[in-house]
């Protein structure tokens, strides 16, 4: 019933391979279905020759929302739920790992930016090459020159390990860094 519900499509799996095209997040579309409003989908494409995605824009452009979707199609292709897109395309992930949002904590004494140091941390020592890394504002909450090259660090050990990472910001040495 979800899948007619939402105009999913079936699973196709290829070692190394992700592709989606006309993709949406399930919550959002539902969510907007009340409204005049519908989901911008998205496409991406990658393989095994470019496992490192660098995403930016304006704020409030779908940055954020773009991690979000691929990460629960992924989980939910990987549970065998058809996803809601025209067509997609999955590897098999041993896992999906990601630091979206701020998890800063009074309590436990972290910062915002040390509680992303504390899930990259935890992310690097978890990661393989059949991971997906998804990072949201990368580097941010800290000094800009220090936060851009602490994320170049992070996102090329991820690239060495081979694992599909994916990740937003605005700062402009890790665009340098992409091309």
């Amino acid at each position: 019933q979800f899948g007619r519900d939402f105009d999913c499509v079936g699973l196709t799996f290829s070692e190394g391979r992700l592709q989606l095209a006309g993709a949406r997040h399930p919550l959002l579309e539902d969510n907007l279905r009340a409204g005049p409003h519908e989901p911008v989908p998205l496409g991406l494409e990658m393989d095994t020759e470019s496992r490192v995605l660098i995403i930016s824009g304006p704020n409030a452009g779908g940055k954020t929302v773009l991690l979000k979707t691929l990460g629960l199609l992924t989980l939910m292709a990987q549970s065998g739920i058809p996803v809601p897109a025209e067509s997609a395309t999955f590897p098999i992930m041993d896992r999906v790992l990601a630091d979206i949002g701020d998890q800063q904590s009074i309590t436990n004494q972290l910062s915002t930016f040390s509680a992303h140091v504390v899930a990259i941390k935890s992310m690097v020592e978890a990661a393989s090459v059949g991971s997906m890394i998804l990072l949201d504002e990368i580097g941010s909450s800290t000094e800009p020159g220090e936060g851009a090259a602490l994320a170049i660090a992070v996102l090329e050990h991820f690239r060495q390990t081979g694992s599909l990472t994916l990740a937003t910001t605005h700062y402009n040495r890790l665009k340098m860094y992409a091309e």
